[in-house]
């Protein structure tokens, strides 16, 4: 295992990048804590994938450098870096029985035959696959061989890390969340770093301590499930994490207000000097999760419109047009809400944040 530094890195597949659309990455300092379970989460086309191939050493940057335990690795091969990685699609050798599939790293790095057989037996019961040992991978379903690329990515202790470039594609969706617990409950058991690409938020959320959220080569936030979701620094974060993702509605300043549409906000005092600049891009985001519905009567309803109400057996999702915005909310219970009819929604202060050009000053 190893502390993963990524220091000033950067990464263009073009010679020459002049523009910040050039960079497939672009520039980042991070710290990967050793024995950590990260997960990079983002959009299809968000650099995930190349700032993973980076750290294996399938992608030189080309700027800036990996460190593993303070030692450069940014020029060092793949097979160097004694890293682990499991892939999209299984990697197994068909012929062989899964035993000898799990064997196979152990035995390539001289392990006595008696310390392979205890590893593996260790990571078979782990994955549930102590009862295949003896058949060979060629007969097995694709989900039980990706198991197997699995197995083969952790039978390894002293890998620097484990990385994992979307590993549960394969898998049917009911053994994909078994999966994801189980990768969770291993990464306790034996403390190995692991670093798991995914565009799945459930997937990451349910998988990692810490999620690292990308967009458009960019690393927008670093955190944990809690954080992205109630105190997302970014309105891509807002945007991409929560089912329904955040509303995010534009404001604008006059005369030294705060203006959602005609309705006035008050400007949050230690965001005041960032809201009032020229040209700032002010955003209002709060989660449907922290929308309220209220009395007319109340100081700080706003009246909206009721556009649509859902059942979703746990909660209600409720659609409401607030001037010209859209706005959802997730309610405990409809009361007497219909699509059409009046309503007043409430915006807890405590739950509202804003954003200047998408950052959040408060």
């Amino acid at each position: 295992m190893a502390r993963i530094e990524l220091a000033d890195l950067a990464h263009a597949y073009k010679p020459n990048p002049t523009q910040p659309s050039d960079y497939a990455l672009r520039p980042m300092s991070k710290t990967w804590d050793d024995g950590g379970a990260y997960a990079l989460l983002g959009p299809s086309g968000c650099g995930k994938t190349t700032l993973l191939n980076i750290i294996s050493g399938l992608v030189r940057p080309s700027h800036g450098r990996v460190l593993f335990d303070g030692k450069d690795v940014t020029d060092l091969p793949t097979e160097a870096r004694n890293i682990a990685q499991v892939f999209q699609f299984p990697v197994i050798y068909d012929t062989m029985t899964v035993y000898d599939n799990l064997a196979f790293p152990l035995r390539n790095r001289g392990w006595k035959e008696a310390e392979t057989r205890k590893r593996v037996q260790q990571v078979a019961e782990m994955l549930e696959l102590s009862a295949d040992l003896k058949h060979r991978a060629s007969g097995l379903a694709v989900d039980a061989k990706q198991k197997i690329s699995l197995g083969r990515g952790l039978v390894r202790p002293d890998v620097a890390a484990v990385l994992f470039d979307e590993p549960l594609t394969v898998i049917d969706p009911h053994l994909k969340w078994l999966l994801r617990r189980k990768l969770k409950e291993i990464h306790h058991e034996l403390k190995l770093s692991l670093i798991y690409v995914t565009h799945d938020q459930v997937e990451a959320l349910t998988f990692a301590d810490q999620v690292v959220v990308m967009t458009q080569g960019e690393v927008v936030q670093t955190g944990s499930a809690q954080a992205l979701f109630e105190a997302p620094e970014h309105t891509f974060v807002g945007y991409f994490i929560g089912n329904p993702g955040m509303n995010l509605l534009p404001c604008t300043l006059k005369d030294g207000r705060l203006m959602l549409g005609d309705l006035p906000f008050s400007i949050p005092a230690a965001a005041a000097g960032q809201i009032a600049a020229d040209g700032a891009n002010i955003t209002l985001g709060i989660r449907p999760e922290f929308v309220e519905t209220c009395d007319a009567q109340q100081a700080d309803a706003l009246r909206a419109t009721v556009t649509s109400v859902k059942n979703m057996g746990t909660h209600f999702l409720a659609d409401f047009r607030l001037g010209q915005y859209a706005v959802a909310a997730k309610l405990a219970t409809a009361g007497d809400l219909a699509p059409g009819g009046a309503a007043y929604l409430r915006f807890p202060q405590q739950r509202t944040l804003f954003y200047v050009n998408d950052k959040r000053v408060a």
